[in-house]
């Protein structure tokens, strides 16, 4: 048996006095560390805590709820008369290299996974740079205050059992009522509480929906140009992509259509209001076309509507989903265009066996939503503070639109092209051949200003040298600088 002298404490224990964690408790941590790496062995007896009180230079006491704590989970044992011994139970640790203390997390994972490729995409982070980003919001605008306030309110008051527990998987029962009157007025379908799941947002609908409905080896049509989070979706959940070409109208229809004579369709993931990437709108007539299809074949249609609030021309579209008569149209939606990216509260729209069936899918991933956020948007939908906000909001972005794209004509008319969108919060812009885009957009980042260089958007066959210019989520004032940075980063080829 090894003598609890000749074991170097002195060398190997030590405890800081300005450390937040308390001093027994990093006694415990260095002790347990010890045993598991093999350095005190099964059945050595160590110090006496008076011996350790004085080795370490700390109140006896100390060392005794340190001991205590260590005999509680068994790593310890005592022998009457003879003294306190590492556990004899424990397993052989053969003695590991301690690492240093400044550096204990874990690097590398003790089995094996596969990591995907397509799962490796940047994180985009919000910055203090001036930014030309993929078309978000402006937080600025949204109702901060009124959000603080119904927040409050709802954490407060009534039921505290009932409010702060679980609920319904479906989602906050006020908010899908209040979204379903919501809903109706201002995209005109005829739903109620029952047809609406609330999620996270758009992508959780859109995980939801693979994981239900579509098995590897089903084939789900995307346009050419499409939303990449939605494409890895599918790509994840092992599905057979299959590609349109789209126009000024949207996508080819009757390019479905060859492709359901001689496929079995899935589903379709469209964009229809404002097409990602480049917010041209699906006419009307290829959305009876896609409607009747989708009938007749029996596919899903999942209806993104990400930014349908905002239309500038003249009143939007009504969403497929409201001339679906049959069920085949998944619509979704969120507040993240509306209010900000960071409030993750958005829904999906479907029959109501749809929705049961998708809540139970949603119940193993999260149990619920935040149900006090839920309800304070259920509240301001209530009081048309968040009707009143939009309103507010189209106003300020059709301004910054219209201003933005005006300054593009000015101050880079021989380097870009472009349509004004009648819609949305991005232009898609053109850069003439000869500038690199890649080049332009890392000089515009050491210059202050972050734009996507766009590669995201190339197809397998050509560089379209084009990307997304947001002009929502600045400032008349800023965006006069986004464009003068952008102009003295053009780098030619």
């Amino acid at each position: 048996m090894s003598s609890p002298i000749m074991f170097p404490y002195k060398s190997l224990l030590s405890v800081s006095k300005d450390s937040k964690e308390p001093i027994y408790q990093q006694i415990t941590n260095q002790f347990t560390l010890l045993i598991r790496n093999g350095m005190l062995k099964s059945g050595q007896q160590i110090l006496s805590s008076r011996a350790l009180s004085d080795v370490l230079g700390v109140h006896r006491k100390t060392v005794i709820m340190a001991l205590d704590e260590l005999l509680a989970q068994g790593w310890l044992e005592t022998k009457q008369g003879s003294g306190t011994f590492v556990a004899k139970n424990l397993p052989e640790m053969k003695p590991q290299k301690l690492k240093d203390s400044k550096d204990t997390s874990i690097k590398k994972a003790g089995f094996s996974f596969e990591s995907k490729p397509i799962l490796q995409r940047e994180v985009i982070k919000a910055s203090d740079k001036l930014h030309l980003d993929d078309g978000f919001p402006d937080p600025r605008l949204a109702p901060l205050l009124e959000l603080s306030r119904a927040y409050r309110s709802n954490l407060i008051h009534g039921n505290a059992y009932v409010k702060l527990g679980y609920g319904d998987t479906k989602g906050s029962l006020w908010l899908r009522q209040e979204l379903a009157k919501y809903l109706n007025e201002s995209r005109g379908l005829k739903i109620t509480s029952d047809n609406i799941l609330i999620v996270r947002g758009t992508i959780m609908a859109m995980y939801l929906l693979t994981t239900a409905f579509v098995k590897a080896g089903d084939i789900v049509v995307l346009s050419e140009m499409t939303w990449a989070s939605a494409k890895i979706n599918f790509q994840h959940a092992g599905a057979n992509i299959l590609t349109i070409p789209t126009d000024e109208n949207g996508i080819m229809v009757d390019v479905l259509e060859e492709i359901c004579q001689k496929h079995t369709v899935r589903l379709i993931y469209i964009t229809s209001h404002h097409y990602y990437p480049t917010t041209v709108t699906l006419k009307a007539d290829r959305r009876i076309k896609l409607l009747k299809l989708a009938e007749k074949y029996r596919f899903i249609i999942f209806e993104d509507d990400y930014d349908y609030d905002f239309h500038y021309q003249s009143k939007p579209l009504l969403p497929l989903a409201s001339a679906d008569e049959v069920g085949v149209v998944l619509y979704s939606g969120s507040f993240t265009k509306g209010i900000s990216p960071a409030f993750r509260v958005g829904y999906l729209v479907a029959p109501e066996e749809v929705i049961e069936h998708l809540s139970h899918f949603r119940r193993i991933i999260d149990r619920q939503g935040d149900s006090m956020l839920e309800n304070a948007i259920a509240e301001l939908l209530q009081e048309g503070i968040i009707q009143k906000h939009l309103r507010k909001s189209l106003r300020e972005y059709r301004e910054r639109r219209d201003f933005f794209c005006e300054l593009l004509s000015q101050k880079l008319k021989n380097e870009v092209s472009f349509q004004i969108p009648e819609g949305g919060m991005s232009v898609w812009t053109k850069f003439d051949k000869s500038i690199d885009l890649v080049k332009t957009a890392e000089k515009a980042l050491k210059n202050g200003l972050y734009f996507s260089n766009g590669t995201q958007h190339n197809l397998l066959d050509r560089n379209l040298n084009a990307t997304r210019l947001g002009f929502a989520s600045s400032s008349v004032e800023e965006l006069e600088k986004c464009v003068a940075i952008l102009e003295k980063s053009i780098t030619k080829v």
